[in-house]
């Protein structure tokens, strides 16, 4: 990190007779106007460079910033010039639009600079956080938050819903996946960060959040004021159906989840049944380290199961099957996917799909297959960077459109009313051929 202060010089270049011609005479009497003339005209260059300097530096924020690897080379690939241009004519020229509004500081001009400059790499995951976010944030990632409960991301450039979490004030106010948040409260959401949006939706236990949703097939809007409530994030579940086929449904990909998997695992061998469902529905993802470690139990040391690809910037990273692969070909094995199943959930699926080992039943996934990276720019300010995507075993991109099941079921809103889950009906019926 470099540490430098910006300041304007005025170079100007005024024409100046040879001096050395001029000076060439001997005669003294000659020569005396000349200097004089000489003189004269370096106190005005100087005169006039002091005031440019002056006026250049008290025009440009005389603060300390910190910019990475800000060498010759940047000046070489970007112009400056538009940037400070458009600082000093909002300096001199900006009014508040109320005589209560907020005075803006210099520093948070930067941040400002520094989110426009994160929002143009038009990645809805690539975002800055200034200091107040960046702790609503790390509050975020700790679990430590109160909200709704339903997975957002962006998709197509609209904030869409991946998935409610089960048992959750969303899921009780029939937010489905797919659904696009058109607006929260009384800001409308377009072109909306992601974190901002997030950030926007949660709030404080015992308060609402009013959100108006767009839903396919349904022509006007959908406004729900949902309750915010402490989120205990759902993990797993497990049933024998009447038919001797077994299912564990899994709702997140958490830290505790290998855990809880392996738990179900055991108690579906015990089960004595050979015939498994793996419902990774409106599972929006989580921890990688889980999804690897799951897909072990049915794969063989070393195969692939994702490859964390960094676009060129440093070698790509390979997680393979750590080798637990307990299952031999008798197993019959569905996976249960729609627009909800995100990240982790798309992981697992596409390696044991493309192994072989399990056949997707569904819709396809969402296609949320990117990798972030939290950095800390100062001690209370962070960005959160998209650094690789990921690809399945052959190679395919998640983020290429998500996972297409091998056998599409499509479930109804008639269907929801009714009861009736013709996706878990069809995979049934898949095993018991």
């Amino acid at each position: 990190m470099h540490q430098f202060e910006n300041y304007a010089a005025l170079v100007i270049i005024l024409p100046i007779m040879d001096i050395k011609e001029k000076l060439g005479t001997d005669n003294l009497s000659t020569r005396a106007p000349i200097i004089a003339q000489v003189v004269i005209s370096l106190i005005l260059i100087i005169a006039i460079f002091g005031m440019g300097f002056y006026a250049g530096r008290n025009k440009r924020p005389a603060t300390s910033i910190d910019i990475a690897n800000t060498t010759n080379e940047v000046d070489k690939r970007a112009d400056f010039e538009p940037f400070w241009k458009t600082w000093e004519a909002l300096e001199e020229k900006f009014v508040p639009a109320s005589s209560t509004s907020k005075r803006v500081t210099e520093q948070e001009k930067i941040w400002g600079a520094i989110e426009g400059l994160a929002l143009s790499y038009g990645d809805p995951y690539t975002t800055f956080f200034p200091p107040v976010e960046s702790k609503i944030f790390s509050e975020e990632i700790s679990g430590s938050f109160n909200g709704v409960g339903m997975e957002i991301a962006s998709q197509d450039g609209i904030l869409t819903v991946v998935a409610p979490l089960k048992g959750t004030p969303a899921d009780r106010a029939e937010v489905k996946p797919g659904d696009k948040i058109i607006q929260i409260d009384d800001k409308p959401s377009a072109k909306m960060p992601v974190d901002e949006a997030i950030s926007l939706i949660r709030g404080e236990a015992g308060t609402s959040v009013t959100i108006s949703f767009a839903r396919e097939g349904v022509k006007d809007l959908l406004v729900k004021t949902i309750p915010r409530e402490p989120i205990a994030i759902p993990t797993i579940d497990t049933s024998y159906l009447p038919n001797g086929v077994f299912v564990i449904s899994l709702y997140s990909f958490s830290e505790t989840s290998a855990d809880l998997f392996r738990s179900a695992l055991r108690e579906f061998v015990e089960s004595g049944a050979d015939k498994l469902i793996l419902d990774l529905r409106n599972n929006p993802g989580g921890y990688l380290e889980a999804a690897v470690s799951m897909a072990s139990w049915f794969l063989p040391t070393g195969k692939v199961i994702v490859t964390e690809d960094f676009g060129g910037k440093r070698e790509s990273v390979v997680h393979r099957s750590r080798g637990y692969d307990i299952f031999n070909e008798n197993l019959k094995f569905v996976i249960l996917v729609n627009g909800g199943s995100a990240s982790a959930s798309e992981i697992m699926a596409g390696a044991l799909s493309e192994y072989g080992k399990a056949t997707l039943v569904g819709e396809k996934t969402f296609g949320k297959g990117s990798v972030q990276e939290l950095v800390d720019i100062t001690k209370d300010t962070s960005l959160k960077v998209t650094v690789a995507h990921w690809l399945t075993p052959l190679g395919n991109s998640i983020s290429s459109g998500g996972l297409k099941p091998q056998i599409e079921v499509k479930i109804t809103p008639e269907d929801v009313k009714a009861g009736k889950d013709p996706q878990l009906d069809r995979a049934v019926e898949y095993l018991l051929k």
